[in-house]
């Protein structure tokens, strides 16, 4: 007969929380507990590593489990470079509210802060929320790296052309006046900031979110 996979499990939100060796246990701390967060894992090293950090470091698409990189692959990666700050936006609706900001990646320490915009959308939020981060550094005459967990974003940055598909309108006015503001600042500007992917998969998630997901 073969013998069964051991597991364990991590409920982060129940009643208790904690690292369970069964699923009967683990089904006990959810039951009645309206948006439990628990999930399953190979080994109990894996699930008090798992527990000590935060269930959204975890949840992916339909609630199923990340695809986390390998020791080897976090090896290569590395860890962030604290000497920086990391830009983020946020935005209920696509579009809607939408603001963005960048803090010191080390202290947390909010840098600036914008919005919210009525008519925004993320892209948008992220791609300004670059550019902000450009002028801060250059105005502070700072030699920090920026982070952004945008590929989208940086994209926009490098070909400095912010290409939204949002349309604008009556509410949305002074976001595109900004977004030309943004935009007119990269084609006239010369930077030497370094513009680096936040590795959300190996480090969680970027230290200017707005923990809304």
């Amino acid at each position: 007969m073969t013998k069964k996979k051991e597991k364990f499990y991590v409920v982060w939100y129940g009643n208790p929380a904690g690292i369970f060796g069964s699923w009967e246990e683990c089904k006990r701390s959810i039951k009645g507990v309206k948006g439990a967060q628990y999930m399953s894992f190979d080994s109990f090293v894996e699930a008090k590593k798992a527990y000590n950090k935060e269930y959204a470091d975890y949840k992916g698409k339909g609630g199923k489990k990340k695809k986390l990189p390998s020791e080897e692959e976090l090896k290569k990666i590395g860890d962030p470079n604290l000497y920086s700050i990391a830009v983020d936006a946020a935005s209920s609706g696509n579009p809607g509210k939408m603001e963005y900001r960048g803090v010191d990646t080390q202290t947390h320490k909010q840098l600036f802060h914008q919005g919210p915009f009525q008519q925004g959308t993320n892209n948008v939020g992220e791609f300004l929320a670059l550019v902000h981060g450009l002028a801060f550094l250059k105005q502070q005459n700072s030699d920090r790296i920026l982070y952004t967990d945008s590929r989208i974003a940086m994209g926009w940055v490098k070909k400095k052309k912010c290409n939204t598909k949002l349309k604008a309108t009556s509410k949305n006015k002074n976001l595109f006046e900004l977004i030309a503001r943004a935009e007119l600042w990269l084609k006239n500007t010369a930077y030497t900031t370094k513009i680096v992917k936040w590795e959300t998969k190996a480090w969680g998630e970027i230290p200017a979110d707005f923990g809304r997901k």
